[in-house]
């Protein structure tokens, strides 16, 4: 072949556990809105911020660090990260990977998470916690696509490698992670539920 790929952008998708999921999700969702209650301060930021979700990241974004729930997601996730690392030829040099931060996602119909990206970390992820059926999923944006230039549009044929953006639909029990560069969104709740996920970074160190 004349033509070969090069650069890839790599995404994880993988369930969290075989087995035992729909117990350990229903006790993470109480927990998630029982921390919706309790957090004035993040219900605070998110009515600025977040129009009608919540979410704790600019108020308890380290739950690994007081919660024994979230501490067990957390190492259930680190073999996950560790494998994405490994896939993404990362040379750690001997260092370990931790969680940085770790906050909830509450989406009720019509909230929506706008592009963005995550500093200062090289993995981030989202663990799905409730997802009901219809539930908007994961988009990422092609991080070239501010280079295109003069490039023409794509064919509504082409491969899924080549198009602009890709969505993974949101599927309770599943881990997605991806390198904290990536640009990716959320959009409007479009169903009469809840939509529940928990973020999170890593560095290294």
């Amino acid at each position: 072949m004349p033509v070969r790929s090069w650069f890839p952008t790599l995404i994880y998708r993988a369930p969290l556990q075989s087995a035992g999921l729909a117990r350990f999700n229903a006790e993470l969702a109480d927990e998630c809105r029982r921390l919706r209650e309790f957090d004035a301060a993040g219900r605070r930021w998110s009515a600025k911020n977040y129009p009608g979700g919540y979410t704790s990241y600019a108020s308890m974004n380290e739950l690994h660090r007081f919660s024994s729930t979230f501490t067990g997601l957390e190492q259930k996730l680190t073999r996950h990260v560790r494998a994405f690392a490994r896939a993404l030829d990362l040379d750690l040099r001997g260092r370990t990977v931790r969680m940085s931060d770790c906050w909830v996602n509450i989406m009720p119909p019509g909230a929506a998470h706008s592009l963005h990206l995550h500093p200062l970390s090289f993995i981030s992820g989202t663990y799905y916690v409730a997802t009901p059926p219809g539930c908007s999923g994961l988009k990422f944006e092609d991080p070239r696509l501010s280079k295109f230039m003069a490039a023409p549009p794509r064919l509504a044929t082409a491969r899924p490698a080549h198009r602009a953006h890709v969505t993974y639909p949101a599927r309770a029990g599943d881990v997605v992670l991806f390198e904290s560069w990536l640009r990716h969104e959320v959009a409007a709740n479009p169903v009469a539920a809840e939509r529940i996920s928990v973020s999170f970074n890593w560095s290294w160190s």
